[in-house]
C-alpha cells in the first residue's frame, strides 16, 4: 500500500464539466483530490467545450427543476469566486403546437415549482419577438429564468478553483488501468495513483474504463452537428436585442428538439442546432459525415427559413460535439455494484452542463459515503436490466 502521504481521498477521471465540479466540491471540503484528463486542456474532443450552453428550469420532470434551484445558486457562487461573468439571463422561449403534451407538462411543472413563466399566443409572441415566425397552431412558453452559461469560461474557472483549493489537475494523462481495492489504484500513461475512492466522469470513454471492472452501461455516443447561421442584419438575434434562448418541441418537420442561443459567440452568427446526431466512436469523431448529417442540416435549414426569417437559411459554420446518451435520457449517478468506493457519473445526454453543480455535489457525496442531497432513484443504474451483481 502507498504511504499515507501519497494516498488521495479521491481520484476523478475526466475533466469535463461534471468531473471539474466533482473535484471542486471535494477540494472545497478539504479533500485531497486529483483530476486526471487524457487530453491536454483545453480541448474539443468531448462534450463540455465551446463558448455557450443553455441554462433553464423548464423541464417536464419536477426533480430536474428542483435541482436547478441549487444549480443557479452554485453557478452564482462560482461566478463571484472567479470574478468573471459565467451566466447571463435571457429567458428561454419554448415553441410548440398548442396541444403538444411535452409543452403542457413543462408548463405544469413550472407552475407547481413556482417558476415565473408566461404563455404567449402567436400574436403576443409576434409583438414580443418580431423576428420569430410561428407556424399555424404553434404557441410560445417563456421560462423567464432561462439564459446562457459561458461554458469555456466555466471550465477554466473551475480548474483554477480546484488548484487554488489545493487539488491537482493533471492533463495529458490517459488512464490505462484501474485496480479496484482499498485503496483503489489508477495507472495513467505517466504514473500510478492511489486513493480511498474513485469517481469516473469520462463521458464517451466511460465503458472503456468500466468493461475491465465487470460492467457495461447502455450508453450511446452521438456526434452532434453544432451549426451557426448568418444574421441578415448583424446583432438582430443578439442578447443586446433581448433575444432569448429557445427550444422547439415536437415541431412537424423535426422528430427531435431544435434549440438556439442568441448570436454572440461569432460576430453576426447564431447557433441553431438539432438535439440529435449519429452514432460515433469517440476516437473517430471527425470521420466523414454521414447521409443523416446532411438530412439533419436540411431540417435545420427549413426551420431557420420558416421560423427565423432574419437568418440566412444556409449553414455558415459547422462544429462537432459528442453526446453520451442513456436510453431514457436521465443520468447515471451511482456506485459500482461490486466496488462501493468506485462512483460513476455518466450518460448526461446533451443536457447535463447546466446541472453539473449539483451533479458534482452528488458524486462528491457518494464518494465520501454521505447521504445524497437528492433522491437518486431516477439515476440508479439498476433501472437498466442485466446490470445487477449477478452480472459481475
Amino acid at each position: 500500500m502507498a504511504a499515507q502521504k501519497d494516498l488521495f481521498d479521491a481520484i476523478v477521471i475526466g475533466a469535463g464539466i461534471q468531473g471539474c465540479f466533482t473535484a471542486y466540491h471535494l477540494a472545497k471540503h478539504r479533500k485531497r483530490v486529483i483530476l486526471l484528463e487524457q487530453f491536454f486542456l483545453p480541448h474539443s474532443r468531448g462534450s463540455s467545450h465551446g463558448q455557450s450552453r443553455i441554462i433553464r428550469r423548464a423541464y417536464p420532470e419536477d426533480f430536474y427543476t428542483q435541482m436547478m434551484d441549487e444549480c443557479y445558486r452554485i453557478w452564482a457562487q462560482l461566478e463571484r469566486e472567479a470574478g468573471t461573468q459565467l451566466h447571463r439571463q435571457t429567458g428561454l422561449l419554448l415553441l410548440g403546437m398548442r396541444e403538444n403534451s411535452e409543452l403542457k407538462t413543462i408548463q405544469a411543472t413550472l407552475s407547481r415549482q413556482g417558476v415565473e413563466h408566461q404563455c404567449l399566443s402567436a400574436e403576443e409572441l409576434k409583438q414580443r419577438f418580431p423576428n420569430v415566425r410561428l407556424a399555424g397552431g404553434e404557441v410560445g412558453l417563456l421560462d423567464k429564468s432561462g439564459g446562457l452559461l459561458y461554458a469555456d469560461r466555466a471550465l477554466r474557472a473551475l480548474q483554477d478553483a480546484i488548484r487554488r483549493l489545493g487539488g491537482l489537475v493533471r492533463d495529458g494523462e490517459k488512464v490505462m488501468e484501474i485496480r479496484p481495492g482499498r485503496p483503489v489504484t489508477v495507472r495513467s500513461t505517466s504514473r500510478s495513483y492511489q486513493a480511498k475512492s474513485l469517481i469516473i466522469t469520462a463521458g464517451p470513454w466511460t465503458n472503456r474504463l468500466l468493461r475491465p471492472l465487470g460492467i457495461e452501461l447502455p450508453l450511446q455516443t452521438l456526434r452532434i452537428n453544432v451549426c451557426y447561421w448568418r444574421e441578415k442584419v448583424p446583432g438582430s438575434y443578439g442578447v443586446s436585442q433581448a433575444f432569448p434562448c429557445f427550444l422547439g418541441l415536437g415541431l412537424s418537420l423535426a422528430p427531435h428538439h431544435i434549440y438556439g442561443l442568441p448570436s454572440g459567440e461569432y460576430p453576426g452568427l447564431m447557433k441553431v442546432c438539432y438535439h440529435h446526431g449519429n452514432s460515433a466512436d469517440p476516437e473517430e469523431r471527425d470521420c466523414p459525415e454521414a447521409l443523416s448529417d446532411t438530412q439533419d442540416i436540411q431540417i435545420l435549414s427549413r426551420f431557420v427559413r420558416d421560423h427565423l426569417p432574419d437568418l440566412e437559411p444556409k449553414l455558415a459554420i459547422l462544429e462537432r460535439c459528442l453526446y453520451t446518451n442513456t436510453p431514457d435520457g436521465h443520468f447515471v449517478l451511482d456506485h459500482h455494484p461490486k466496488y462501493d468506493n468506485i462512483v460513476i457519473g455518466a450518460g448526461f445526454s446533451g443536457h447535463g452542463f447546466k446541472l453539473s453543480p449539483v451533479v458534482g455535489k452528488i458524486l462528491y457525496e457518494l464518494s465520501m459515503k454521505l447521504t445524497p442531497s437528492y433522491d437518486l432513484t431516477p439515476f440508479r443504474m439498476s433501472r437498466f436490466p442485466g446490470l445487477g451483481k449477478a452480472h459481475l
